[in-house]
């Protein structure tokens, strides 16, 4: 009988171990990831894909924020996929994508797809999930020669890039800017050198015509100063 009171309650001790380890390391072992479609170095039209765990039992996500690494600009990027709503907005250092609350449990799932992925061995994606109770979760740390981070930013492994591959630049969002001001400033100018040749022309057809004006004034007082004379001789 002692015995199986003894088994009874070790028994409980170790369901109830079990579940506070579990209840612990729950929202612990969430975290952020990243995915792609094509995992190398300068690869282009690139996918990737985003996960935030969630990690709240009472709030749902409606923002999460990317920080970019180094190589990949905010306007080499679009949106592929996202949850229903949500939409994405570019900032100086990344994007932000966010909408109607998720969820409760829901994990936050988009993708995005990248012009070409830099010439690195690894990519990290720092990564700021906001919830609908104003929560934040926070994945930015770098792995080091320390203990492992707490809460790491989500790093990408990438193969060295395939033989030939070579990084390209299309012209960002400020070079088109620059380049249409340009133009803008080319069409103002030529606009304003026709407007000068125009008045230019305008000025010399008046000189002319006052000119012309003067000369058969000057004809018409000598046609009648010698008509005139004419009749005085006469």
């Amino acid at each position: 009988m002692s015995t199986m009171r003894t088994t009874r309650r070790l028994g409980a001790v170790s369901a109830a171990a079990i579940a506070a380890t579990i209840a612990f390391a729950g929202p612990a072992s969430a975290h952020a990831e990243v995915t792609a479609s094509n995992a190398q170095a300068l690869a282009k039209d690139v996918v990737l894909t985003f996960t935030g765990e969630a990690e709240s039992e009472s709030a749902g996500f409606t923002e999460v924020r990317v920080v970019l690494p180094e190589g990949i600009a905010p306007g080499d990027v679009t949106l592929d996929e996202a949850p229903k709503g949500w939409k994405m907005k570019p900032t100086k250092d990344g994007y932000t994508i966010s909408g109607p609350k998720l969820a409760v449990g829901t994990n936050a799932v988009h993708k995005v797809k990248v012009r070409q992925l830099p010439d690195a061995k690894s990519l990290a994606f720092k990564t700021i999930e906001t919830y609908s109770d104003g929560k934040v979760s926070r994945w930015i740390e770098l792995p080091g020669d320390g203990p492992e981070p707490e809460e790491p930013a989500p790093v990408l492994d990438l193969k060295a890039a395939a033989a030939g591959s070579k990084p390209s630049k299309a012209p960002s969002s400020s070079d088109d800017a620059s380049d249409k001001t340009s133009e803008q400033a080319s069409g103002k100018a030529s606009g304003k050198t026709e407007q000068k040749a125009d008045e230019k022309k305008d000025s010399n057809a008046g000189a002319a015509t006052a000119i012309g004006i003067s000369i058969g004034v000057l004809i018409v007082a000598g046609a009648g100063l010698w008509v005139f004379k004419q009749r005085r001789q006469a």
